[in-house]
């Protein structure tokens, strides 16, 4: 995906939909897996606790802060409105899908049997919502709202993150090509370039954060 649209630049916007997709591609894998338990690998998974928080980060800070901000902006205009709407309705739509799977994972008698159906349902819900914000909702922002309010979106997002920039920045960027995250590092603060190369990256690639094997 690209980084910018219109005036505004979505660089980590993009990045981060490509590594929320990136992961649910990896739940998909882990849970169609017949050589092992998938509730045990997936429970296991330090990748899947990190995917959670980070969609949910994404999705909270949008609701609470971008699409109101966007409210305001379109007030008047009740197509573009709709579309707000429908962005929270998808949001609402992925939180109890992670929730049933947690469930499946701790029970131990109908789980296995409800965990694939429950696993596909989460990367179509998923990936269908992150296609249409970015068709739809991510080119009306472009044309519509001010810098402004979009650099205070990107402000509460990094908030929300906190302490966890360690591991959330090499999470990001994980499985990127080189060239595109070498743009997303040169925007950065020197100290922070250093931090990543010298102990964020080699920490986060010692977790293992989908296990041995399951990185690809």
């Amino acid at each position: 995906m690209t980084g910018t649209t219109a005036r505004l630049d979505m660089t980590m916007m993009y990045a981060t939909h490509d590594a929320l997709r990136r992961d649910a591609e990896r739940v998909a894998r882990i849970t169609a897996r017949g050589d092992d338990d998938p509730r045990r690998l997936l429970r296991a998974a330090a990748g899947w606790e990190m995917f959670k928080s980070y969609l949910r980060v994404h999705h909270t800070t949008e609701d609470d802060v971008l699409w109101p901000d966007m409210q305001r902006v379109l007030a008047g205009r009740p197509d573009d409105l709709a579309l707000l709407d429908a962005m929270e309705a998808e949001h609402g739509a992925i939180d109890p899908l992670l929730h049933a799977v947690d469930a499946a994972l701790a029970d131990r008698e109908s789980g296995p049997e409800r965990l694939g159906g429950l696993t596909d349902a989460l990367v179509t819900t998923l990936t269908g919502h992150l296609r249409h914000e970015e068709a739809e909702a991510l080119p009306l922002i472009g044309a519509t709202l001010g810098e402004a309010r979009w650099r205070r979106f990107g402000e509460e997002h990094r908030a929300r993150i906190g302490t966890d920039v360690p591991r959330y920045l090499p999470w990001v960027l994980d499985g990127m090509a080189a060239e595109r995250a070498a743009r997303i590092l040169d925007a950065m603060p020197e100290q922070v370039r250093a931090d990543y190369h010298d102990a964020w990256r080699p920490s986060y690639a010692g977790l293992a954060p989908w296990g041995r094997g399951e990185e690809a």
